[in-house]
């Protein structure tokens, strides 16, 4: 008799998974019925213009050509997709910040079996929350990620308030030498540090692009952080930008953008009040280091709209539920070096290092039978995570499935705001309380990818 393992049960259950599954679980996070058409995404290998040096190969994308395109949902709307798997490499797709079914979730050997080449795999759920998210593999994540697989989502709410324009930018890096093609993604030295960033930065797959927008208009700007391992301090130029979400929620008390430090894996909503005067240019900017960097560009075009930001309606809240923070159960979580080594159980891509430990336990990240569960969380009961960062190197933390709220920190005065990803400073300790309303086995790691595939990785169950 076999021995059952995760992989064989997932693999059992492959073609019930691939024919939409989430579409008959009961409970708030599954689809009411089937979207009226399935979005098709297609992994390739292209070649895409992203230097001044001629074409590049090798970019992986999904799609025919060009950047992976802006998916759109609808709040409370059933969604669905057919991954369809292109390339020479096994993958899925993970929906970031969506909080859907866990067969939904796209972590191989965790969620579902990976896609083959030649095969597919049907997406199916309905967004709960409205905001701005993200997609992306959740398989050998460095490679394909690092060479293109990243893709914004706009989940739309009827309810939010009418802007002049709305402009979505997915921020990353690339690894390119001075021919335009790629080099290693990592160096072992980086991931034991910071990570390795990439030498060509670009905003939409172009750099510094211009985008026009009505002249005294308000811009609804959506960013979106896909790279695998910049954090970047955002800053506005040129225009009044104020801050009304981040990680796909609004933000409790609206403020002024000014030096705002996010996160591989995060997402920022700006409301940008355009110049009167046509022509006038607004810059976006990195200013973490010592190069800043302009991201992007808007151009004021027309005659003025004369709007005023503070006429702006207040965006609808998520519905996440509060945790009851007198009967919560704390869970401690401590982010730290090690020295043991475990990637040789690896799957989806292995760095070949250990450098990165949760609760003193480096796991892989991709298993085909994973350890024992950070914690074992009941349904529907309230928790609050004690995290505490004892590096010298800021992590950007993703829990999937579910969204916690920010209590408190230690160095830094923090708003109450939703999120499902919280980018922790060195030595800082902070506190995050959720309610696990979602059950199944959800991961939690950081989305610096070099510090996940070397073992800041681990999952919690919710049952």
């Amino acid at each position: 008799m076999p021995i059952l393992t995760r992989r064989n049960l997932l693999k059992a259950s492959a073609v019930a998974g691939a024919y939409g599954v989430g579409l008959g679980i009961a409970g708030k996070f599954a689809g009411k019925a089937v979207a009226a058409e399935p979005l098709r995404l297609k992994t390739a290998k292209i070649e895409a213009n992203l230097t001044d040096g001629g074409m590049t190969k090798s970019v992986l994308t999904y799609g025919e050509a060009g950047m992976p395109p802006v998916v759109r949902m609808k709040k409370g709307q059933p969604f669905a997709a057919r991954l369809i798997n292109g390339i020479d490499d096994p993958t899925t797709i993970h929906w970031h910040g969506i909080r859907l079914p866990n067969n939904m979730d796209g972590v191989p050997f965790l969620t579902q079996p990976y896609v083959y080449t030649g095969d597919h795999f049907d997406y199916a759920f309905t967004p709960p929350d409205a905001g701005t998210f993200w997609y992306h593999p959740h398989c050998n994540t460095l490679e394909q990620m690092g060479h293109g697989m990243t893709g914004v989502i706009v989940v739309e709410n009827p309810k939010d308030p009418t802007f002049d324009s709305e402009v979505v930018l997915n921020l990353r890096d690339w690894r390119l030498g001075g021919d335009g093609q790629f080099i290693a993604q990592f160096r072992p030295r980086d991931a034991a540090k910071s990570g390795t960033y990439g030498t060509v930065r670009t905003a939409n797959w172009q750099q510094e692009p211009q985008y026009d927008a009505p002249s005294g208009g308000l811009v609804r700007l959506r960013i979106a952080i896909t790279d695998v391992t910049r954090i970047y301090s955002f800053r506005m130029d040129g225009a009044e930008a104020t801050v009304i979400a981040i990680d796909g929620n609004p933000v409790p008390q609206r403020f002024p953008l000014d030096l705002l430090q996010l996160g591989p894996g995060q997402r920022l909503e700006l409301a940008v009040r355009m110049p009167d005067s046509e022509g006038a240019v607004v810059k976006l900017e990195d200013i973490k280091g010592t190069n800043p960097k302009a991201l992007a560009t808007l151009r004021a075009v027309g005659a003025s709209l004369k709007r005023d930001v503070r006429d702006l309606a207040p965006l609808e809240d998520n519905p996440v539920q509060k945790a009851d923070l007198g009967s919560a159960t704390h869970i401690p979580l401590i982010l730290s070096s090690t020295a043991e080594n475990t990637a040789d159980n690896s799957i989806c891509g292995s760095l070949g290092y250990s450098f990165w430990a949760i609760n003193k336990v480096p796991w892989p990240g991709d298993t085909p039978d994973p350890t024992a569960p950070l914690a074992e969380l009941k349904l529907g009961k309230s928790y609050v995570i004690d995290m505490e960062n004892v590096t010298p190197h800021s992590h950007p933390i993703h829990l999937h499935g579910m969204s916690f709220t920010v209590l408190s920190s230690s160095t830094r005065q923090v708003q109450p705001f939703v999120s499902d990803t919280y980018l922790i400073q060195p030595d800082e300790k902070v506190q995050l309380a959720f309610v696990a309303d979602n059950p199944g086995d959800w991961l939690l790691h950081c989305h610096i990818i070099e510090h996940q595939k070397t073992g800041m990785t681990s999952y919690v169950r919710v049952a």
